[in-house]
């Protein structure tokens, strides 16, 4: 059997446990004396020893055996030493090479893994704590591949009993481990009958039970003593006392229930959220016949489809939906190799890890957060001297949140700095040309703009973590194509926010339909507040801007049809102003008429070179025209 295709498997598995690594590894930093960290990190690397020596990485196998060594001296205290700094980030440099090593071996270049050094060096550590042990060797060779099972249509001859067998619930890769097994029960006799059939043994769903008929005078205790030492293995039973059968079995998983839970490739989600999409237009262009042929039959099919597709659409995004804790995770590691590379002790707090986000964002959302937290980490918090100046704790304070609110999802990176000097970065945009001399001062929205420009930079000096202007530039662009907004609060002495907010999903989303002239555009719905008629509120001009007082409050207003350059027809005597509203910013958006909401599928837009920056993305509409869909943050 070729075990390669599980390698995705074992990829996902081993990131779990390298992630939880991580944790209780800056857990055991904190609470040295704690036992439970170094505990759960030796479970964790020996099941990624296991699992390594299944898939036959042997040097994957080798650095977690070599890792497990020194924390079983550790967890047993060591001749009561505890471990100290050289240790811990021993440790720390062990798991990276490991998490190295493994994607190595799992993308079939297993040659690539270099962890001779790092073996080294764990070994050393045990004889320091261990002067008089002579480090373990490492685990022997993993088993070869095992060979198909026999057929199970073949029928039993002779003598024999029922061997059942139950791997253990936290068992990884319990489809290569059962095989293991009856490779090992071939070499006591002849195996037949394998229930369930081995083709079922290599489904996802396969839970870890599963008997075979074995023929052959090998005794019951080394049947057990042969199978058990397969590893993973639960329990071995032998019904001496079983009546052999001559037929074919293809019985269900023994004593077992359905699975609630499976892994299922991205791919196959992507694709299924593909058919949705062509399924939505589809049924856009059904409701947009049955309104034109008023036939009551077509009607009541047209609902029915609309009710059935709505349903199936949403439950192929509640499948996509995946915690952001599973980007979250990485990120105590980093802030803490950070903060130790720059002499800055920070306390990192999470928050809403269990908030939801289609994972189509959620894999885009890592490369932003990072740059945004390694500034807050270099520019934002002041060094422990400064900051006693201050009157501060010496440690300083960030915080990653995530939050729902209606349609959408903000992220925030908090921390308790030194805050950004506007007058500072005013000086600075204006010595480069980017702000006119006679601006005074800058607003939010203004400092946002001046730091996201590509280059811009108040770093004294280009450090390896910062300073050469790209951070805010990189991370706006990436929130932009996902349909979101950044937004920053900022006090001098007392820190900055930075807020993203994100679509909960990008495929499908509801729309406000507007026309301009003869064209439609979408408008996602998330991003609308209300909707006015223009000319019925009152009407003023700010700083040059033509605006409208809503409730006491100023709205500037943005005419889409002058914006897009539409010329010929006159507007209508009667306009709509759809009010876009995103964090704290507010803008009237004045169009020549609504058509109405529907839900959209969203298709990528690339757009041509001078395009204005006020679409991001296009859709086809259920007459088969295709319309583009603005970009809210674009227009604000």
């Amino acid at each position: 059997m070729d075990l390669s295709q599980y390698a995705e498997l074992f990829l996902a598995e081993s990131r779990e446990h390298l992630s939880a690594c991580n944790q209780l590894l800056l857990e055991w930093e904190r609470h040295p004396a704690a036992p439970e960290p170094v505990g759960g990190i030796f479970r964790a690397v020996h099941t990624v020893k296991g699992m390594a020596a299944t898939m036959g990485y042997a040097r994957v196998a080798d650095l977690a055996h070599r890792m497990e060594n020194l924390l079983d001296h550790l967890r047993r205290g060591a001749a009561g030493r505890r471990a100290g700094d050289d240790v811990l980030q021993l440790l720390f440099r062990a798991t990276d090479a490991l998490e190295k090593a493994i994607q190595v071996s799992a993308a079939g270049r297993e040659q690539d893994a270099d962890v001779v050094g790092i073996v080294a060096e764990l070994d050393r550590a045990v004889q320091r704590f261990a002067p008089d042990t002579a480090p373990r060797h490492a685990p022997p060779s993993p088993p070869s591949p095992p060979s198909p099972p026999p057929e199970v249509s073949a029928p039993v001859v002779g003598p024999g009993r029922r061997v059942r067998v139950t791997l253990r619930p936290e068992a990884p890769l319990k489809g290569p481990r059962a095989l293991i097994v009856l490779k090992r029960a071939a070499g006591l006799g002849t195996v037949s009958q394998v229930q369930p059939q081995p083709a079922a043994l290599e489904a996802e769903d396969f839970e870890g039970q599963f008997s075979f008929w074995l023929a052959g005078p090998a005794p019951a205790d080394l049947v057990v003593a042969t199978l058990a030492a397969a590893g993973d293995v639960e329990e071995v039973r032998v019904d001496d006392d079983a009546a052999p059968v001559a037929r074919a079995e293809t019985g269900a998983p023994l004593e077992s229930g359905k699975a609630r839970h499976i892994r299922v490739d991205l791919r196959r989600l992507d694709a299924l959220m593909d058919q949705i999409g062509e399924l939505v237009t589809a049924r856009g262009r059904l409701n947009q016949l049955a309104a034109e042929r008023r036939d009551p039959m077509i009607d009541d099919l047209a609902i029915q489809i609309s009710r059935l597709s709505a349903d199936l659409q949403a439950e192929i995004i509640q499948a996509r939906m995946t915690p952001v804790w599973q980007v979250f995770d990485r990120f105590p590691r980093l802030v803490r190799d950070l903060a130790r590379d720059l002499g800055k002790p920070v306390a990192f707090r999470v928050e809403g890890k269990e908030i939801e986000l289609d994972r189509a964002i959620l894999d885009e959302l890592g490369d932003p957060l990072v740059h945004l937290l390694r500034n807050a980490v270099d520019h934002g918090l002041e060094t422990p001297a400064d900051r006693r100046r201050a009157g501060k704790k010496p440690e300083g304070e960030i915080v990653l949140a995530a939050v729902r609110e209606r349609a959408s999802v903000a992220i925030s990176i908090a921390d308790d700095g030194r805050g950004i000097d506007r007058a500072r970065i005013l000086a600075k945009a204006q010595a480069e040309g980017l702000l006119d001399a006679h601006v005074e001062t800058l607003s939010d929205d203004q400092l946002l703009r001046v730091l996201a420009r590509p280059g811009f930079s108040t770093a004294a000096a280009v450090t390896s973590v910062s300073g050469r202007g790209v951070g805010i530039d990189v991370a706006m662009t990436k929130i932009r194509a996902l349909g979101g907004t950044i937004d920053i609060r900022t006090e001098v002495g007392k820190g900055t926010t930075f807020v993203l907010r994100l679509p909960v999903t990008l495929a499908i989303v509801r729309a406000l339909i507007a026309a301009v002239g003869r064209e439609r555009y979408a408008l996602p719905l998330t991003y609308v507040a209300e909707t006015v008629e223009f000319g019925v509120v009152p009407i003023t001009t700010v700083e040059g801007r033509e605006a409208m007082v809503l409730r006491d409050r100023v709205v500037p207003l943005v005419h889409l049809r002058q914006l897009l350059g539409v010329n010929g027809d006159q507007p209508p005597a009667r306009r709509p102003v759809i009010v876009i509203e995103m964090g704290e910013r507010r803008t009237g958006l004045i169009v020549d008429g609504m058509l109405g909401q529907q839900e959209i599928v969203v298709k990528a837009f690339d757009a041509p070179r001078g395009t204005l920056p006020v679409f991001s993305g296009a859709t086809i509409m259920g007459d088969g025209v295709p319309a583009l869909i603005l970009d809210a943050g674009g227009l604000l």
